[in-house]
């Protein structure tokens, strides 16, 4: 493809930790986390208006003046199509992985604990995770049924310096569920899991999924389970 002299986006790699904080920011889906750095993945996608720039914390985007090709509006539609779509042909939402520091205010009104939100990366469901997300390398997991937190007014102490996923194991797709953790625990060199299911019998199988997707990732992670009663409280640990 001829290119014409434009304006566009560099990425400075030394600088660019692989945070994701440029990747929501552009509406084009230019941006990707690839190998733990930001990376431009067309420049046919790049208008080169750098509504990025402000989002880099390390200062590792800035735009140039160079020969690229144009910017092509009709590419960055079927792109954005593209990424809504899962290998299986099914439509499913889009999601920024990124990773931030938790905000700890002194108090929250109307928790259990008075403790403030101890998450430090986003998404938390396990389906829109992707395996190579940055936030996962050398991360202590908690995987946690959906209902977990509804019902232990304590969960986030649970949570704190570690990184959460949430997934049902009853209503969502227990084999795509199998199959991604297992891909993210070959990736990601995660170091501890702890499982936080319900008392209920069909929660049980949460637990199933991550020892057989240990088993599957050929590594040896230490796996705990923590139980939660359906009036609130910690079974057993």
């Amino acid at each position: 493809m001829s290119g014409i002299r434009r304006k566009i986006i560099s990425i400075d790699e030394e600088k660019c930790d692989g945070c994701g904080a440029c990747v929501p920011s552009c509406a084009e889906g230019a941006l990707q986390i690839v190998d733990g750095k930001a990376r431009l993945v067309s420049e046919v996608y790049c208008d080169g208006l750098g509504a990025c720039l402000g989002e880099c914390p390390r200062g590792a985007i800035r735009i140039e003046e160079r020969e690229a090709p144009e910017f092509d509006e009709e590419a960055v539609r079927r792109h954005l199509e593209q990424q809504a779509v899962d290998t299986k042909g099914q439509t499913v939402p889009t999601c920024p992985s990124l990773g931030f520091s938790p905000e700890r205010p002194a108090g929250c009104p109307g928790t259990v604990t008075r403790t403030g939100p101890m998450l430090s990366s986003w998404p938390i469901q396990l389906g829109l995770v992707p395996p190579a997300a940055p936030f996962l390398r050398d991360a202590d997991l908690v995987i946690a049924a959906d209902c977990t937190a509804y019902s232990y007014g304590g969960f986030h102490s649970i949570v704190k310096g570690r990184v959460l996923l949430i997934a049902c194991p009853k209503l969502d797709d227990a084999e795509a569920h199998l199959e991604k953790l297992s891909e993210l625990l070959r990736q990601s060199a995660v170091r501890h899991i702890t499982v936080v299911r319900m008392e209920v019998p069909c929660c049980s199988a949460l637990v199933r999924i991550v020892d057989e997707a240990v088993r599957r990732s050929g590594r040896d992670i230490p796996v705990a389970v923590v139980v939660i009663g359906v009036k609130g409280n910690v079974l057993d640990s």
